[in-house]
């Protein structure tokens, strides 16, 4: 019999080694975060704590900001799920959650599974508050673009190609992603979480107009 504890120590293993140092924000600080968060948050919803460990474990191991190949990056994820001695339903539904709970430009059509919720609410709640903040600058950087350019229009109804372009600033990505995320939440706990961090976002971006002079959109 498959000895979850296991499985869950050595797929943390796995992803520490993998991310440990990557440098946009999708570090194995970030998954260690979610993974505590969606824990949590599947605690008091109900939902299957195993399914939703592993999906938070996994869940940038075959991002597109990430990686260059995702579908090789599923494929070992596959591969992977299977020699850990997963059945073939949670593993299926594991993949189907790494494969939808991202934002991709609001693009992805809304996940459908408690566990999918679950993690993909962990996930959003990383870009929200404090540490969502400091994960959208460090990301800016990592791509090149500025902190602010007053002549750079907010972006809406975007595709993925439009989305994953630089013609935008860290600033410009609270309108474009970041503010929208709290009225997306999937499950009582995760809305509940999100309007805090939601709040504070709205107060940094307060102050950073009073700083510049700029007036806010």
């Amino acid at each position: 019999m498959m000895d979850k504890d296991k499985v869950v120590q050595d797929t943390e293993k796995l992803v520490k080694d993998a991310l440990m140092n990557e440098k946009s924000g999708h570090d194995w600080f970030h998954i260690k975060r979610v993974t505590k968060t969606a824990k949590e948050i599947a605690d008091k919803e109900d939902a299957d704590t195993f399914v939703v460990t592993i999906a938070a474990l996994l869940h940038d191991l075959a991002d597109d900001k990430v990686v260059d190949n995702e579908e090789k990056a599923l494929s070992d994820i596959r591969k992977y799920l299977i020699e850990s001695g997963i059945d073939h339903t949670d593993a299926q539904h594991i993949l189907t959650i790494i494969q939808t709970i991202s934002f991709k430009g609001g693009n992805n059509p809304p996940v459908e599974t408690l566990e999918a919720k679950v993690v993909q609410d962990a996930d959003r709640l990383d870009a929200l508050g404090a540490i969502g903040i400091a994960r959208c600058f460090v990301y800016a950087g990592k791509v090149g673009s500025p902190i602010y350019h007053s002549q750079l229009e907010i972006r809406e109804n975007m595709s993925l190609e439009e989305y994953r372009n630089n013609n935008s600033s860290a600033i410009n990505h609270f309108y474009e992603k970041l503010l929208k995320l709290k009225d997306l939440m999937n499950t009582k706990t995760g809305k509940e979480l999100a309007a805090q961090r939601h709040e504070f976002l709205e107060n940094f971006l307060d102050q950073f107009y009073l700083e510049t002079g700029e007036e806010r959109p």
